[in-house]
Parts: C-alpha cells; structure tokens; sequence
C-alpha cells in the first residue's frame, strides 16, 4: 500500500513525494531475498575519508574531542591514511564498487590564517585528483575550499570541477564560527549552482561553540547528537536565509539521515505560520528538504530511519555511504543490501542517484 499501512504490516512503501519519485518497498518470499543477494548490485559510497598526514593536525583534534578508546582511534589513523592497500581490500572485501572521497574532519575550517587555508586547498585537492586518477573506476572527490576568502573559494572551486573533475565540495559545517548563509558567501552559491554540483554539509570535530546543555556530557556533544543538532540547524539557517530563492538549482547532502531533518519537516511545516512575514521564505520548508537537499545514509543503519527518509524527500534523494573507516562497510553493505526495498529502488539509493546527482 502506497503511502499507508497495511493491517498488521510495517510501513513498507513511501508515499509519494510532490517532485519525486514514489518507492515500494517490499517483502519478499525467502527465495526472493536469496535471489536479490546472490545477484551483484553496484554500489557506491558518497562519504568516506581520507587524510594526508602532516597538512592538518587531525590526531590531536581528534583525540582531544571525541571520547573513542584509543585503540579504535589507532585504527581510524592508520586507515585515513591509506589510499590503496588497506581501502581498496575492504571495498572488495564487501563489494563497494566506487567511494567517493572527501577529506576528513578537522578540515579547513580550522586554519585561520586566509592564504594558508587557500594554499592547503589547492594541495589537498591536488592530492586528491592524483589519487582519482589512479584508480579512476574505484574513486571519485570532493573538493576541499578555502572559504575563509570566499572570492578564492570561488575560484578554487571552479579549478577543482573544471580541471581537476572533482565531484562537489564537502565542507565541515562553520568556517571559524560564521555560517554559509551569510552574505559574503553567496558568491560561493552562485559558482555551486552555476556548475551543477552539491556541498555536503558535514558536521566539525572542532565546534564553533559550547552549548552547556552538554557540560558534563561529552557523549552528547559528537556524532551521538551533537554534531546531528548543529548540521541540522546550519542546513536550517540556508533555507530560512533564503539561499535556495536566490540560487533555486543549488543544493546541499546532508549525512546521516539527512542530520534527521526529514522526520522534522512536519514539525517544521505547521510552526511557518507562526514566523514573521518579513523573515518568510517562498516555499515551506519541507519544499527545500524535497528539491534541494540530498539525504546520504551515512552512519544511521536502521531500516526504519531509511524507510522515513524515503517517505519523506523520496527515493530519488536518498543516497547510501559508509562513513569509512569511523563505521563497519561490512555492516553498511548489509544494511543496504537488506533493506525492503523493490530492486530498482534498491539499485538507486545503492547506486544510481550518486551516479546521476554526481555524474560519474
């Protein structure tokens, strides 16, 4: 049943979306699982990490921010590092076909000074596009910039589409405190649209404050929740700033369920009346989590997170990573291939909105 519930049954099928693609899920016979695993499915990964050791001091951040043991910190290191040997045995290891690679938490956003931090984009993009070219079939990237001077930004953006063909930018929520809504960011906007291709909105190991609803609580303040809030609200503040009115092709990803905003678009809906008429935007905002955000799967391995996002943007928004090396591709890949979906809905969310919105 199409956007309801069954007698006695999950919800299994997404209800059509306005602009998108309506998805049936289904459950199959046990023949009819088997067949779906032995048969092989692309897949592609949109958010996996790398890191070029010694450009930023990633470990120390790291260390300092997330309370992980140290063993398993050890581990993430050791992987971020690797670009071959150790990532391309676990993509074969669990059948991922392609990742796309963009670079790891602390980014950019930490340097202060403005000409190092366009120095540092233009070497770690260069890092990256060799590395793509190496295995052009295995690997693809997004772009790092240096939006501490958005005219530079501008301008490495467009080198690392045009000439180094990276895929996109992903950049780590606040550029030292300030937010891309603001206007002297618009530029950036312009280029984005221009070109055709997405920022993923990912959230920063080093915040731009401390909300003391977390003292005492360091679970609480990254990927467990806190990070979630702060990339959800930074995605917020581009809808109600009015970024996507001005630039309407533009769009952004955002990780991890879409930082959960697509099972607040309700909440959000019936709340616009109350905002004031000067501060309203030309759509509700539920239009621009449907037209101009992407939900990437990164991270939340729940069927019943996946089946809500789909209900909620669409299947042909949805797009499944890993988030390599902080989470299992072996869990990922078996949540993917598990999920209740009619093969072809399967195969978009697996692979082919990647391929479409990234042009691989």
């Amino acid at each position: 049943m199409v956007g309801g519930l069954a007698g006695g049954q999950p919800a299994l099928a997404a209800e059509v979306v306005s602009g998108s693609r309506a998805s049936t899920a289904v459950v199959g016979s046990k023949g009819h699982r088997n067949a779906k695993k032995e048969k092989k499915m692309r897949i592609v990964a949109v958010e996996e990490a790398f890191s070029i050791p010694g450009v930023i001091r990633q470990e120390e951040a790291i260390r300092q921010r997330m309370q992980v043991p140290e063993a398993i910190k050890q581990e993430w290191f050791r992987r971020l590092d690797d670009l071959t040997d150790l990532r391309l045995a676990d993509m074969d290891a669990n059948g991922v076909d392609v990742q796309v690679l963009s670079y790891s938490t602390p980014g950019l956003e930490v340097i202060e000074d403005p000409a190092e931090a366009v120095a540092v984009a233009r070497q770690v993009n260069d890092f990256l596009a060799k590395a793509v070219a190496a295995h052009p079939k295995r690997f693809a990237g997004f772009a790092v910039l240096p939006l501490q001077d958005p005219k530079a930004a501008v301008v490495e953006l467009r080198r690392a589409v045009k000439e180094l063909g990276l895929k996109g930018v992903l950049y780590n929520d606040h550029v030292r405190g300030h937010y891309l809504d603001e206007p002297q960011f618009r530029p950036v906007w312009a280029e984005l649209e221009r070109l055709g291709v997405t920022l993923y909105l990912h959230p920063a190991v080093v915040p731009a404050d401390n909300w003391r609803v977390f003292d005492g609580y360091p679970v609480l303040v990254g990927p467990s929740w806190g990070w979630t809030a702060t990339t959800g609200a930074h995605a917020l503040r581009l809808i109600y700033s009015g970024v996507f009115d001005e630039f309407p092709r533009a769009s952004v990803m955002l990780g991890h369920m879409g930082e959960l905003l697509p099972f607040q678009m309700a909440r959000l809906d019936s709340r616009y009346d109350q905002v004031p008429p000067e501060h309203r935007v030309q759509h509700l905002p539920s239009y621009y989590l449907r037209n101009n955000v992407y939900v990437t799967t990164s991270g939340v391995m729940s069927h019943a997170a996946l089946l809500g996002a789909v209900h909620a943007v669409g299947v042909d928004r949805v797009l499944f990573s890993i988030d390599y090396p902080f989470e299992s591709s072996a869990a990922a890949v078996d949540f993917l291939r598990s999920a209740p979906y009619a093969p072809a809905d399967l195969a978009s969310i697996a692979h082919g909105n990647a391929e479409r919105v990234l042009r691989l």
